[in-house]
């Protein structure tokens, strides 16, 4: 009864789920969120950063991330208003900003647009066509609304959660522990894990178009990928890690280049 009970909440659960579509892949995904809950959470996180971190202060690179930026942005809403997302556009209000950390090499793009960048990555973007390549890749996370999908991811897992513990307490303490255990390890090896290197790869799809839709290169995000792989220091293996292998996604990237080539201008 209490498995039957506990399969049903999750077929109520799916039933009830929206559902929305990623531009380009058209791959489905999980809506359980508001876009305004999104962006709310998104944006207070993005100002604890911000208020956290030092700012950079070189104008000569603080005006390249902004005049990258702005030049991707702009491409990403067109690409939007081409992918009859034009009604979404209201959702984004790009801003940038350049964060003073060489040992950081990252950059980050919250929900409605608001992006960081660290100083780290610079040397390994070296020019601004690698620096398109980085913010093509993070803008292609807002608009194919990643993060709202990784909130419902979330809120699904603790229905599952809620919904195994209420089954179990009528097992042995043991037992239920057990049961729970499996049940974290299960969902982040098997259902976590996965879409957030499903999130990657549409970002690198979909980010490819958009560097070359704004007048940048697409090669180069091979050649930024090529140069990542050299920085060293221990990767987990990609079954266990929320982004794909290196070697795999450069590879699939070059599947792709064709097909983008025909936006360069």
């Amino acid at each position: 009864m209490c498995n039957a009970r506990l399969l049903g909440t999750f077929i109520v659960a799916i039933f009830l789920a929206g559902c929305a579509t990623v531009p380009i892949t058209g791959r489905k995904q999980l809506s359980l969120v508001s876009y305004s809950q999104v962006l709310a959470l998104s944006n207070d996180s993005y100002r604890e950063v911000i208020s956290q971190s030092k700012l950079s202060r070189d104008s000569q690179k603080v005006q390249m991330v902004l005049g990258v930026g702005k030049t991707i942005a702009s491409s990403a809403e067109e690409f939007m208003r081409d992918s009859s997302m034009e009604s979404e556009l209201k959702n984004y209000d790009w801003e940038f900003n350049l964060i003073d950390d060489d040992e950081v090499i990252n950059a980050f793009c919250m929900p409605g647009g608001k992006i960081g960048v660290y100083t780290g990555i610079l040397p390994v973007a070296r020019d601004k066509n690698g620096l398109a390549a980085v913010l093509a890749h993070e803008v292609a996370h807002a608009i194919a609304n990643h993060g709202a999908e990784r909130m419902s991811q979330l809120l699904l897992v603790e229905l599952g959660q809620a919904s195994l513990s209420a089954a179990l307490k009528n097992s042995p303490e043991k037992t239920a522990q057990l049961w729970m255990l499996a049940y974290g390890a299960g969902v982040q090896v098997g259902a976590l894990l996965p879409y957030s290197r499903t999130h990657e790869r549409e970002a690198d799809r979909i980010g490819l178009f958009i560097m070359a839709r704004a007048g940048y290169d697409p090669r180069e995000a091979i050649s930024f990928w090529e140069r990542m792989s050299k920085q060293g220091g221990s990767r987990p293996p990609e079954f266990l890690s929320t982004h794909p292998d290196v070697e795999n996604r450069i590879k699939a990237m070059r599947e792709e280049l064709p097909e983008a080539l025909k936006y360069y201008k």
